[in-house]
């Protein structure tokens, strides 16, 4: 999704003007308070908020508070917690902004010092969850590199709007390695190769077996089709498979149960 040209205009001229302030700043190693301050004048200036209407200092949520809070037409989009910018971000100071969004059901939350920012989504499941779905460095990036405008839209408020956020996690969820892994794995693509390669010599007998066994031990890396996130990877490529056969299988049966159509006879 391309970036609007007055929303990409805003976001370089204020990249320019804050990653002076950014380095300065982490110099100094300003306390926690003064990096929320800066982080409140970037987003609106960078991201585009209100800083009056749509951005939210100190966000109670049953007795407790997380540093800002985001809110389009008074919805809540996005919780943030703020460390001091010469802080290490750690999974760890995530527990409390995670609990948070967890009461109120909101899906996104940031962490960032200012110059290091992590976005992840929240799951509600049981246990909740939470994934990193992007993250990136305001002193690296560069004005002139339309990825860097585009890694920073995703946070704006044009972004939000457009649920940018939701189709880049979509995006990262299906092209990762474990799901390619997990593709490459399928039976469809096994049983691919395994006629590619009769192709090439129609008197050699390989089972697909064999052709799984030196996939997973000598072609695909085995952290890429073991452990947890692989797992999850296969099930998805199953379902979508047996949906693809289902599919397939109607089609066939509609075209067998049709008709015949019967040319009328001449005059």
């Amino acid at each position: 999704m391309s970036v609007p040209a007055k929303a990409a205009e805003r976001i370089k001229t204020s990249l320019k003007r804050f990653q002076p302030i950014l380095q300065s700043a982490k110099a100094r190693d300003v306390n926690e308070s003064d990096t929320v301050t800066i982080i409140t004048d970037m987003l609106e200036h960078i991201f585009g908020y209100d800083k009056y209407t749509e951005i939210t200092s100190e966000y109670a949520i049953r007795g407790t508070f997380c540093d800002l809070a985001l809110k389009i037409d008074g919805k809540l989009v996005m919780l943030m917690e703020v460390k001091a910018i010469g802080l290490d971000l750690k999974e760890q100071h995530l527990k409390q902004a995670i609990n948070y969004a967890a009461n109120e059901g909101i899906e996104w939350v940031s962490l960032t010092n200012g110059v290091e920012w992590r976005i992840y989504r929240v799951s509600f499941g049981k246990p909740i969850n939470f994934e990193l779905v992007e993250s990136f460095n305001m002193l690296d990036l560069a004005v002139k590199d339309k990825s860097s405008i585009d890694v920073l839209s995703l946070l704006a408020k044009e972004g939000i709007v457009k649920s940018k956020l939701e189709l880049h996690h979509s995006h990262k969820q299906i092209l990762n390695r474990f799901t390619v892994g997990a593709i490459v794995m399928s039976e469809t693509v096994v049983s691919a190769v395994r006629r590619e390669l009769r192709r090439m010599s129609p008197e050699a007998k390989i089972s697909e077996d064999e052709i799984k066994e030196l996939l997973a031990n000598e072609v695909i890396k085995r952290e890429v089709i073991e452990g947890e996130k692989a797992q999850q990877a296969q099930k998805k490529v199953s379902k979508a498979e047996k949906k693809a056969l289902r599919k397939a299988k109607d089609v066939s049966s509609n075209a067998v149960g049709a008709p015949a159509i019967v040319p009328a006879a001449a005059e």
